[in-house]
């Protein structure tokens, strides 16, 4: 079994009532914090979600304090689960989850997750890594190099994973920001030549703190030229020397050719750690599919916080309203995703499909659009008779792979 998780914020509009009481246990404070919405003027609850990799079904909802640091909880949520669930999983996450605090937390825990690109370690193997060391994946558009690490003292495998597509992506974006940086830094460097320095030592070190500022670009042809003027202000004489001295810099941005090269070199890469190190129990093609599977917590997200959900911002005014509130929406998210669950494996096992928005078949719909294709159906009472009004034969198709107590609402046996 494989279970991932994540955490989103949802903005709140709530009014503190001080009642002179302790908070009881499990209460949660709303209050400012940081924002994925971009609204920092709202105050917000976090809400902590984990999912399924079966079918995108919520295993566990936790309702905290707006302020709370996601990654300082992730080790010790996943601890509570497991010993409510006692199951073997597999606990996939994002680069949040990875710290040295937190692997060492879950040594008891099978776990999954992309190591962050700051770290050292992370930063040589991305821009080091030779091609000949990458195997071809069984994940289409993928190639793998294995490497062992043991950060944090943890002993792990660490996959080095090249993709194809990711690649080409990474390579437009590059080439946008080195057109959009010249930009910058030539308009930069002209700022700079317009400076004056009283002399030729601080000329130099003004270049040279402004080439190192540049990732991708550097000074070339660089000069130090001197001027001359009049100590006073005014017409000097006409036998008059100028006797003052001032520098300015004059260079050319050129491209930083091994920088863009190191870019090149880790584009489209990115890097899995887990504590799995025994390849039979799960191979390097394995925990890359596992990986890709983990955004089911991140659709039941867009699922809570979908504007027709109409809570994206929530008006109540205590801390225990807002926590309920947050499981109803945890209890729809559970039935959504059953029923699209059931739905799609009752198509599977089948060998059948349906529409979707586009008109073409599809053997994995949402049940956004199935419950988009039954709207404008009405129970009609005629005569003492009940009638089904706009049932078509494309509803009547998709029913049949619904269960008989659904069935039985449009009067079909």
């Amino acid at each position: 079994m494989m279970t991932d998780w994540a955490e989103s914020w949802t903005n709140c509009e709530y009014a503190n009532k001080s009642t002179g009481t302790e908070p009881s246990p499990g209460h949660i404070e709303i209050t400012k914090g940081y924002s994925r919405d971009h609204r920092p003027d709202l105050k917000q609850f976090i809400v902590d979600l984990m999912c399924s990799g079966d079918g995108d079904i919520p295993l566990y909802l936790r309702v905290a304090d707006g302020n709370e640091a996601d990654s300082a909880m992730f080790a010790k949520i996943l601890q509570e689960f497991h010993q409510q669930w006692e199951i073997d999983a597999l606990f996939v996450a994002d680069a949040a989850l990875y710290s040295q605090d937190n692997i060492k937390q879950m040594d008891s825990l099978r776990w999954l997750s992309r190591v962050p690109a700051t770290l050292t370690t992370a930063q040589l193997l991305l821009e080091n890594m030779s091609q000949e060391a990458f195997v071809k994946s069984a994940v289409t558009g993928y190639r793998i190099a294995e490497y062992c690490c043991d950060y944090g003292g943890v002993k792990q495998r660490w996959l080095v994973v090249e993709s194809e597509a990711r690649m080409e992506s990474d390579f437009k974006q590059l080439e946008k920001r080195l057109i959009k940086q010249l930009e910058q830094v030539q308009s930069q460097l002209r700022q700079l030549s317009q400076q004056e320095f009283a002399c030729a030592a601080d000329a130099i070190k003004a270049a040279e703190r402004f080439e190192t500022q540049q990732r991708f670009h550097q000074l070339a042809h660089l000069e130090v030229i001197e001027h001359k003027r009049h100590a006073k202000s005014g017409r000097p004489r006409k036998d008059a020397q100028p006797r003052q001295s001032y520098y300015q810099i004059r260079a050319t941005v050129v491209a930083d050719e091994v920088a863009i090269a190191t870019e090149k070199q880790r584009a489209g890469r990115f890097i899995l750690a887990t504590n799995l190190l025994n390849a039979d129990e799960f191979s390097n093609d394995d925990l890359l599919q596992e990986y890709k599977a983990q955004q089911s917590t991140e659709r039941g997200f867009r699922f809570l916080k979908d504007p027709l959900f109409f809570t994206s911002s929530v008006f109540l005014n205590s801390p225990e309203r807002v926590a309920a509130l947050a499981m109803v929406m945890g209890l729809c998210l559970l039935v959504y995703s059953l029923g699209q669950r059931a739905l799609r494996q009752a198509l599977a096992q089948a060998k059948q499909t349906i529409n979707n928005q586009l008109g073409k078949p599809t053997a994995s719909p949402t049940m956004r659009w199935v419950f988009q294709c039954f709207m404008s159906i009405h129970l009609v009472t005629l005569s003492g008779f009940q009638y089904i009004a706009n049932l078509t034969d494309e509803r009547r198709w998709i029913l049949q792979f619904f269960g008989a107590p659904c069935r039985k609402y449009y009067l079909l046996t």
